[in-house]
């Protein structure tokens, strides 16, 4: 709700609710442009789910891709993303993230300690679609050394996100873990990599307690706090904000907030930004808009606990409006409960195993229902459409032993980690013949044998009629370059045979407050509520729940995030940011 009118115990020009990717953008971006800020986060560390990712956005036509020769016109962008995501088509949303991406890109790159490594080889997902990327749209956060940052920063960022780490050390997509899988194929630049790798971990095991070489979505929320902290951003974690307050001309101008040392309420000049990470942790939230989740385990999110609508509560109480139409109300991804022995179960999300070949996605029928080497998103939205009404949506991989030993599956590492662990935990499941493991799953026998025939079939031959796997840049990109003539198949005929169960899962949600272009929280009318952005995934999704690239959450977080910072520093405190007010944010300098 929104909270009274009342003195305020301190002030700052802009209040940022949460400390992800689109909140920490806000927050660098307001205070190289001047600006006083504030981050108050819910939690004990920074970061939320974008510290569990695989910290990639999706930026076309940046000054990295111009530098290899990449010159795409924003027409062609546009086409693309048209195409893709069809009737949920959002011009001028779209227009102004596409406009803004590559400027927030060169704006981090050049004036703060965010540097980026540029995603040459990472393909659009619809590569038989106009204009789809294949390569160059794409920049992911350099490697980081944890020992350059202070301590009292350390304590306040997440540790390696452990279920897509390999025993707490990070692995970033690319050569980095090409290395690794060149290993599993006893090719001695993979072991010379591996062994480089593994030694420095250790290293920094025994002398500072924790891996020190940071990647994916720990590097990029590392470089983000400290470029924040650079520039005199306030950062508090463990500080929760209940209610957003409005001035008496019904401007919101600040927020109330519970903190270690009790209740406070803190002034924003400027305004607030809510930044807290969309609803996907929230099991009541999930009931309402995610289909066949009937009850409060039938999705599994990587987000945060944190992550429960929060800030979509805190929006909705001063006029804000929560969309939940387009595609898909979460950003899906097919994941695995990972069972520990303390009664613990882990969150793997299977982003790259699924295009391997050697491997197959099934539904409790035994059949087929999607092309396993599209996205991950594609995979549970083609995982709900095939699960009647009233079932749990739900699947298994099922892979051969030569798949299982090259390539990751799920949660087991390839050779020569060994399986035992996984098969101990009942995480993997065993079996010498398809129709053993079909009744050990609770899957038709008879259908999985026949499935697995008619895919072997084709799969010899590099073909797949049935879903056309391979067949785009980014199929074949995820599979094996070493073979042929199909990198994204090869027949499951090597005994024994492997099964892992997977569920419907999240990275988090899609559906969010409804905000312009200029990220400025809207009213059912929309008209722009004064003193409030919304930024990450709070703010409905700009692609209106599709998937078109990887990194279309990170993209448009930071993206808006920097939007936002814009924004504010062109308002006039007294006005607000007044609806009527004409012309684009202040450039950056």
């Amino acid at each position: 709700m929104a909270g009274p009118r009342e003195p305020t115990d301190e002030e700052f020009d802009v209040v940022v609710v949460g400390s992800g990717a689109g909140g920490l953008s806000t927050a660098v971006t307001a205070a190289h442009h001047g600006l006083r800020v504030l981050v108050l986060e819910r939690g004990r560390h920074c970061g939320g789910a974008t510290s569990r990712s695989g910290g990639w956005m999706w930026t076309p036509r940046t000054e990295f891709a111009r530098a290899d020769g990449v010159d795409e016109s924003l027409d062609d962008v546009k086409e693309y993303v048209r195409a893709a995501v069809g009737d949920d088509y959002d011009e001028t949303r779209v227009d102004a993230f596409l406009r803004r991406a590559p400027e927030m890109v060169s704006f981090f790159q050049h004036h703060t300690v965010l540097q980026f490594t540029p995603g040459e080889k990472i393909n659009d997902i619809y590569g038989d679609l106009p204009h789809a990327g294949t390569g160059h749209r794409s920049v992911g956060p350099a490697p980081l050394d944890g020992r350059t940052l202070p301590r009292s920063l350390r304590r306040i960022l997440a540790p390696q996100y452990w279920e897509t780490s390999f025993l707490g050390m990070g692995i970033m997509a690319g050569p980095d873990l090409q290395g690794f899988l060149a290993a599993s194929k006893f090719q001695l630049h993979g072991w010379v990599h591996s062994a480089r790798r593994v030694l420095g971990y250790l290293c920094d095991l025994l002398t500072t307690g924790a891996g020190q070489h940071w990647v994916n979505g720990v590097a990029l929320t590392g470089r983000l706090v400290k470029s924040a902290v650079d520039s005199d951003v306030d950062i508090r974690v463990c500080h929760r904000v209940t209610a957003l307050t409005r001035d008496d001309a019904g401007r919101v101008s600040g927020v109330v907030v519970e903190t270690p040392r009790g209740r406070r309420t803190i002034g924003a000049r400027r305004g607030v930004v809510l930044a807290t990470g969309g609803f996907s942790a929230s099991a009541a939230m999930r009931r309402e808009f995610f289909p066949h989740n009937r009850d409060a385990d039938d999705h599994v999110t990587l987000a945060p606990a944190t992550a429960d609508g929060a800030g979509i509560a805190l929006g909705r109480s001063v006029g804000g409006v929560l969309d939940a139409t387009g595609a898909s109300a979460a950003a899906w991804c097919p994941v695995s409960l990972v069972p520990y022995r303390n009664g613990r179960s882990g969150v793997f999300p299977h982003i790259m195993d699924r295009a391997k070949p050697g491997a197959i996605g099934v539904r409790r029928d035994g059949r087929r229902f999607v092309n396993e080497a599209n996205g991950y998103w594609d995979y549970v939205t083609a995982m709900n459409e095939a699960t009647p009404d009233g079932e749990q949506a739900e699947a298994w991989q099922i892979a051969d032993a030569r798949a299982v030993a090259r390539y990751p599956f799920g949660f087991a590492m390839p050779r020569p980690v060994p399986k035992l662990p996984f098969l101990r935990s009942g995480y993997l499941v065993k079996a010498d013949t398809l129709e053993e493991l079909a009744e050990r799953c609770g899957i038709d026998p008879a259908q999985l044998a026949a499935t697995v025939a008619a895919f072997n079939e084709h799969a010899r031959r590099g073909e797949d009629p049935a879903f056309h796997r391979g067949q785009t840049p980014f199929n074949r990109y995820g599979g094996d370059p070493d073979v042929g003539p199909n990198p994204s198949l090869a027949p499951i005929e090597k005994a024994p045979f492997y099964a892992v169960h997977v569920r419907q899962g999240s990275f988090g949600t899609f559906a969010g407050l409804r905000a312009d272009e200029r990220a400025r929280l809207l009213d059912e009318h929309g008209v722009p509520i004064p003193g409030v952005h919304v930024v990450g995934v709070d703010q409905k999704n700009v692609f209106g729940g599709h998937y078109p690239a990887g990194g279309v959450n990170i993209g448009p977080a930071m993206t808006f995030g920097y939007i936002a910072a814009l924004d504010l520093a062109a308002t006039d405190p007294a006005a607000g940011s007044q609806p009527e007010r004409a012309g684009e944010p202040v450039p950056t300098t």
